[in-house]
């Protein structure tokens, strides 16, 4: 496979911003598994009974106000169904460098069971202070909860799934021995660029 750096971790955490700045200085092929996520759930939701079929057919209502407990399990579990599908189209990818890539989809266990070793991943996740407050700048919210009955309770679900979600991360990485970053908003922009860079060894 080629030289490729992977920036895991949960929603909300800076894993963008860092990814593109990094691939522009250093003239890396940038690939986001957000942008082809849709993507990835509707090739997976051609199976029978998958969670990608499943929540792809519910309302921001029937998504939003469950327990945020299986709101986290079912994320976890879609993005083991896509990641085979990420990883192929990571391998086809023809470029004359190396490739950073970032997405929550990059679970520590499932690095791990690749075979990548620590200095070719990297989980970036945030406080859940600084996420709550960048997810209330965000302009995309609103649309995303637009159907909801209560759109109060399913924001709080919705940022108690992430902050489920990055424990998870946090438990899956030091388990497997991998480096997290931890961004709680008084860390600045190019020092964070600048651990991942170094964890990386990129030059």
């Amino acid at each position: 496979m080629k030289k490729i750096y992977f920036v895991g971790g949960s929603p909300c955490a800076g894993k963008s911003t860092v990814c593109e700045i990094i691939a522009k200085k250093y003239n890396l092929y940038y690939f986001k598994v957000d942008d082809y996520l849709d993507k990835y759930m509707k090739k997976v939701a051609l199976n029978k009974d998958t969670l990608c079929k499943k929540n792809l057919s519910m309302t921001p209502e029937e998504i939003w106000m469950r327990n945020p407990t299986i709101q986290k399990d079912e994320e976890l579990g879609i993005y083991k169904e896509i990641f085979d599908d990420v990883i192929n189209d990571l391998e086809k990818i023809n470029c004359d460098n190396a490739i950073i890539t970032e997405g929550c989809a990059y679970l520590p266990t499932l690095i791990k069971e690749l075979g990548f070793t620590d200095n070719k991943y990297l989980a970036i996740i945030p406080t859940k202070e600084f996420q709550v407050t960048h997810y209330q700048e965000r302009q995309f919210v609103p649309y995303v909860l637009d159907g909801c009955s209560n759109k109060e309770k399913a924001f709080e679900n919705w940022m108690e799934r992430d902050f489920l979600f990055s424990k998870e991360i946090e438990r899956q990485c030091e388990s497997n021995k991998l480096k997290i970053m931890i961004n709680d908003g008084t860390t600045n922009l190019d020092d964070m660029v600048n651990e991942v860079v170094t964890h990386f060894g990129i030059d």
